[in-house]
Order: structure tokens, then sequence, then C-alpha cells
């Protein structure tokens, strides 16, 4: 076999196991997500005004905030777990989350009388979104994590991290539909807690289970 055709058979090895292990991501984050939806339906569910709720601008932000989340940090996580892949625009991408919610932070401080900034930033629910968002993200994040023992990811922890957002923000988004405390100030205080414990616990795990 001449020089040149070893190096194109390589390359096409290459391609064919970026691709195939592209699938096995998609196929633990949607696993994941089944198993978060199974585990919501069952034993959470929705709030009980959901339909009024879907008329108004904040409930509906919240979405925005989880689901632009999950998504920018997935496409960041395809790059990290393969190797000679750059992150490129993707590595700054996921921010775009954070900075969408202090947009909204801000505006909700300027119409909002000063009185009210700590009743909307308590609200009624901090407990349980500290306690049902880590929960729900569970199942998502041990199966992208096993996903992720199918690629090479040459930083470990980071990687493990980023899928602690992908697996925190599948679980925000359902817990959205529950959560009756729709203020930006709640969102940016309880969600962020919540979504940081879990990218925390992924980066742990993911610096030893992810070694290679």
């Amino acid at each position: 076999m001449r020089t040149e055709d070893l190096i194109n058979a390589l390359v096409a090895d290459l391609t064919v196991s970026k691709a195939s292990f592209r699938r096995i991501l998609v196929g633990g984050m949607a696993l994941g997500s089944v198993i978060a939806a199974v585990e919501f339906l069952f034993w959470i569910g929705v709030r009980p005004d959901i339909g009024d709720a879907m008329e108004t601008a904040r409930f509906l932000f919240k979405f925005v905030v989880t689901l632009c989340l999950a998504a920018t940090a997935a496409r960041l996580l395809s790059r990290l777990a393969t190797p000679g892949v750059s992150t490129g625009f993707w590595a700054w991408a996921w921010l775009a989350a954070p900075m969408l919610l202090m947009v909204a932070v801000a505006a909700e401080l300027i119409v909002t009388p000063e009185t009210a900034w700590w009743s909307r930033l308590v609200g009624t629910n901090a407990r349980f979104c500290l306690m049902l968002i880590p929960f729900l993200s569970i199942g998502p994040l041990a199966c992208i994590l096993a996903a992720l023992r199918q690629g090479a990811p040459t930083r470990p922890g980071l990687t493990g991290a980023v899928a602690g957002l992908v697996a925190s923000g599948i679980a925000a988004t359902l817990y959205a539909s529950h959560c009756t405390d729709d203020s930006p100030l709640f969102v940016a205080t309880w969600y962020s807690l919540a979504i940081g414990l879990v990218a925390v616990v992924g980066y742990v795990i993911g610096s030893r289970v992810l070694r290679w």
C-alpha cells in the first residue's frame, strides 16, 4: 500500500470513529433526557396553573435560558470529547444563557419597586429548586458520562463539568414547568446555584472516570 493510500485510510477511519462517537453521545443525552422526564412526570409534575403561566413572558423566558444552556453546552461537550477538534465559538457560546439572564435581571430591577426585590429573589420554592434540579440531573449526567467514556477527552475535569451543565440544563428545563417562581431574580439565584452544584459534581466525577 502506498503512503498516500494509508493516510487516506486512516483519515476515513477517524471520520467514521468521530461520527460513531457523536451518535453515542447524542444517544446518551437522549436517554438521560427520557429518564429525567419520566422521573419528573411520575414524582413531580407540572404546576397547577401551567395553562395560565404559558401566557406570561416571564414563565416562557425560563425555558429560553435553560434550553439555551443545554444546547450550547452540548455542542461544546461534543468538541471537548473529540481530540483534535477545536472548541472554537462554542467555548464561549454557553455564556449566552447567563448573559440573557443578567439582562432580564437588570430589566426586572428597573421596573420592580426596590421593596419587592427581596421577595422576588427568595420566592417560595428555593429549597425545592436546590433539591429537584440536581435530582433530575442524575440520570442525564450518568448517561452522558457513560457515553463520554467511549470518546477521548483530553481535559476530563472540564469535560465532566460541561456534562454537568448539559445535564442540569435538561433538568432545569423540566423543573421550570413545575416551579411557580418565574422572577429572573429567582432564576438567576437558585437555578444558577443548583446548576453550578451539578457542574462541580460533574467536574469531580469526570476528572476520575474520563481519564485515559
